[in-house]
């Protein structure tokens, strides 16, 4: 039998895009010749995966994931938005974020780590539903956050079912307060970053070049009106102060009540809690966010297809 060596699995792969074991089960199948485990995997319908590679996947799930003192988001794309309401591809987004939570924020760990029920890993697990269902699909991103004391709150937009939905937030609140008035709180926080999506906690968790580019463009807008330097100074403190009221989580009015500041409710919840209550750190994941999503023109495709 001919020898099954790591190179030859490798060239299968990049021949087919089908998974690492199902490659070597077609070089073994097939005693390491390589065209007719190329045909071994298009019968089993494997290889047809590497054809949808280039395909745009923006739609797909959020999915969500909560154990102890740590809490996960995961985007997993995919073409259409019909495959999110799969059962195969919503227990597979369901158990990405679940994996996360012991990956960590190592995307490239996520992927390598062994697929429950299987002998695949997470990429080849993701290759097999690619195939099985016959879209595109990529894990986009994860978001690790945790807490040492104290609770992580979720919040799932346009949910599809428990924990995946097409917004997802996560919410670490750092306090020795009430565990369930804290998850109350944090519900409540997540929701209000699901609707104002700031940048960051706070100011002081803004990066500085974030800062830098507004304060020039502020500056610059505030000299187009020809006052002088000191008055410019002036309205240019309104301005970043706004800046802040608009980007930095605790600056921001409270959606809920849209009148007091979070830092305000924060503290008002506190002293019901029994305790100092903290945001330790916040993810949001927006599905498709920054994805350039390819424009169907019907008429020109109908028009192609004729040969007019």
């Amino acid at each position: 039998m001919a020898e099954i060596t790591a190179a030859l699995v490798k060239n299968l792969r990049e021949k087919t895009g089908a998974g690492m074991m199902d490659c070597k089960k077609a070089l073994v199948d097939s005693e390491g010749d390589i065209e007719i485990a190329v045909d071994w995997l298009r019968a089993k319908g494997l290889s047809a995966a590497a054809k949808k590679a280039g395909r745009i996947a923006s739609e797909g799930l959020i999915g969500v994931a909560i154990k102890g003192g740590a809490g996960a988001l995961v985007e997993v794309n995919s073409e259409t938005d019909f495959v999110a309401r799969n059962d195969a591809f919503q227990a597979f987004v369901r158990t990405v974020a679940g994996l996360a939570l012991e990956s960590g924020n190592d995307l490239d760990a996520l992927k390598e780590s062994p697929y429950p029920g299987t002998d695949r890993n997470v990429t080849e697990e993701l290759t097999n539903l690619i195939a099985t269902i016959g879209e595109n699909m990529s894990i986009r991103r994860i978001e690790v956050i945790e807490v040492g004391e104290g609770a992580i709150s979720s919040y799932i937009h346009n949910a599809v079912a428990d924990d995946l939905g097409k917004i997802g937030v996560l919410v670490a609140l750092e306090s020795g307060a009430d565990a369930g008035k804290l998850d109350a709180i944090g519900k409540q926080i997540a929701m209000h970053v699901a609707a104002s999506k700031p940048q960051a906690v706070s100011k002081e968790g803004l990066e500085p070049a974030v800062i830098e580019r507004e304060r020039n463009f502020l500056a610059e807008q505030a000299r187009e009106s020809g006052k002088p330097e000191d008055i410019i100074e002036k309205m240019l403190e309104g301005r970043m102060r706004k800046f802040y009221e608009d980007v930095c989580l605790l600056e921001q009015t409270f959606v809920i009540d849209g009148e007091t500041k979070v830092e305000k409710v924060l503290e008002s919840a506190a002293k019901d809690a029994g305790g100092p209550i903290q945001v330790a750190n916040f993810g949001l994941f927006v599905l498709g966010e920054g994805i350039e999503k390819k424009e169907e023109d019907f008429a020109a495709e109908v028009a192609a297809m004729s040969g007019s």
